[in-house]
């Protein structure tokens, strides 16, 4: 039988109890007012979001996914291309690029942050190569300008996956600044998160924009006029307006999460091999998740289970051993720090609305189940190997 959950992994709840009043008062207005998709309200959560982001422009779309497809297409990425993504990431940044018949190119990250690897991501640059995806993975920013420095060598568009990063900073910019055009995602668990699925585009480039905006609209800037093969991926009023309100907050919340983030680091600093997350000098990360690594990752997290803890793995199958791309032909061993990622990585609970004292008290759970493990690893024999933080 479950332990009961003391210590859910997020609480959305508490989110909309914050701001109960701000989010009645929308949805009475949008309710009212009789108009539910593309009016004033998409129109007002994209001017605030290119604002928030300092882009020239925003697109609300259907969700991450759709963001990062719609960009894609209005590259006039497709079959015959490659686009180079992270080994070890979230399935849709692959999917995105088998969704406009592209190849997704795999490449290890960095064993340190877990991002994209500037120099894999250069030793996989082909003739067919017209694009990379890094992702800003758990709301940490991969390295943009090592990055971008590989794909103007070769002439490639840079496409940032922040799904993960709304609001997190490199060396002083914001996310989504470093490339052609940058997808978000707004599912209700993101750190700007809708109630239903959503997601955004932004970009400095006015003809990437109006691409995006056709594409997600059938294809029409008049109605019934449609100028190209397109699809439906419309962010509708009552998410824009939700959005608008939890954006005036987001920097706010998403400084209670580096608080919770600091208390899990200086908590954790001694736990018996444990990796904890290394963040580079010019990363200023939003924590969308705080991960953690251990070679005997399910000990520790039955022993939080049965704490009432939850926790949740950021991602326990590598990408090329699912079945979804089998006929892609990778075998186990292809990618082995992906595979070894999979096998290691601990999300622990993180919200805006824990309170400090629940990062502690999750730590000292975390700690007694990492001595655990390693007294039973030394007594059978079995050495543990973890790196410190910031180690390899």
């Amino acid at each position: 039988m479950n332990e009961p959950t003391t210590v859910p992994f997020l609480d959305l709840k508490a989110a909309y109890a914050e701001l109960a009043s701000e989010f009645d008062a929308a949805y009475r207005r949008v309710a009212a007012g009789g108009w539910y998709l593309m009016g004033a309200e998409l129109e007002g959560f994209e001017a605030d979001f290119a604002k928030y982001c300092r882009t020239r422009y925003a697109a609300g779309v259907g969700s991450g996914l759709d963001a990062l497809v719609l960009i894609l297409r209005a590259l006039g990425i497709g079959p015959g291309d490659e686009v180079v993504v992270p080994s070890h990431t979230f399935i849709a940044t692959w999917l995105a690029v088998s969704e406009v018949g592209a190849r997704p190119v795999p490449v290890e990250p960095d064993e340190q942050t877990a991002n994209l690897d500037p120099a894999a991501f250069d030793a996989a640059i082909t003739a067919r190569t017209a694009a990379v995806i890094p992702v800003h993975l758990y709301g940490q920013p991969a390295d943009m300008d090592a990055i971008g420095r590989v794909a103007a060598k070769h002439g490639l568009h840079v496409i940032e996956d922040a799904s993960q990063a709304q609001g997190a900073r490199y060396k002083g910019r914001r996310v989504g600044t470093f490339s052609t055009a940058a997808a978000f995602s707004l599912n209700p668990v993101k750190n700007l998160g809708a109630i239903g699925n959503a997601g955004v585009v932004v970009t400095d480039d006015e003809s990437v924009a109006d691409k995006v905006r056709l594409i997600r609209n059938y294809g029409m800037r008049v109605k019934y006029h449609h100028e190209v093969m397109a699809t439906n991926s419309r962010l509708d009023e009552l998410n824009a307006a939700f959005l608008r309100i939890k954006l005036r907050h987001l920097d706010e919340w998403n400084a209670r999460r580096r608080g919770l983030a600091a208390a899990y680091t200086a908590s954790l600093a001694d736990a018996a091999d444990l990796c904890l997350p290394h963040v580079p000098d010019w990363a200023e990360p939003v924590w969308h998740q705080f991960v953690v690594r251990h070679p005997d990752r399910e000990a520790i997290k039955d022993r939080l289970r049965a704490a009432g803890i939850e926790t949740l793995i950021h991602y326990p199958v590598p990408i090329h051993l699912t079945p979804a791309y089998r006929e892609a032909g990778w075998r186990q061993g292809d990618f082995p720090l992906a595979e070894r990622l999979a096998a290691q990585v601990l999300s622990l609970p993180i919200s805006p609305h824990h309170a400090e004292s629940v990062a502690t008290a999750v730590a000292r759970e975390v700690i007694s189940a990492c001595g655990s493990a390693s007294e039973n690893a030394s007594g059978s024999g079995t050495r543990l190997v973890g790196s410190r933080p910031g180690g390899r």
